[in-house]
């Protein structure tokens, strides 16, 4: 069975420059090596190259015993500057984001006691992937002008396909119409 796309980060390596100074930055933190027991996957825009200056890291995890996550985010990055740790309730799920600034990069450690398959970063990523290759360059370029304009990344697809309502939602609904 091949691996689902986006599971390992060595594509990052011969990317964009961002992507390249993204791939060191997560090597030299060790943070997918740390992470391992989290099944912890890369998501949003710089995977995808539709980022914009200033776009951060998303990495998503999948934890079972909450202390036992937070403890371990706690104690590798918890010394980082602007590190933080907040509390969250998304779609049911309890939700633990630590955000810190390391390499030159914001980074966002999002976990859920659900596969990281299964959350909605990832599952908008390779939806996101699927339309970009289908719509082409325009397409990725018109998605980054609205990107600094001010519009968050499902916003704009949602803007660009005409989808109404919550565009996140509404681009999880588009996935199950392609």
């Amino acid at each position: 069975m091949p691996q689902p796309l986006f599971s390992d980060i060595t594509y990052l390596r011969e990317g964009t420059p961002t992507q390249r100074r993204a791939y060191h930055a997560l090597i030299d933190l060790g943070i997918f090596d740390k992470l391992k027991a989290y099944s912890p996957l890369l998501t949003g825009t710089i995977p995808l190259d539709i980022d914009i200056d200033g776009s951060d890291l998303d990495i998503i995890c999948y934890w079972q015993f909450a202390d036992e996550y937070i403890q371990t985010v706690r104690q590798h990055w918890g010394y980082l500057p602007d590190f933080q740790l907040r509390h969250y309730e998304i779609n049911g799920f309890q939700t633990l984001v630590a955000r810190f600034s390391a390499e030159n990069f914001v980074i966002e450690v999002f976990g859920q006691n659900r596969p990281t398959h299964q959350q909605e970063a990832y599952r908008h990523m390779v939806l996101e992937y699927e339309i970009l290759q289908k719509m082409g360059p325009a397409f990725k370029t018109k998605i980054r002008e609205l990107k600094k304009s001010g519009l968050k990344t499902e916003p704009a697809f949602a803007q660009l396909l005409g989808l109404q309502g919550n565009p996140y939602q509404a681009l999880l609904d588009y996935e199950y119409k392609k």
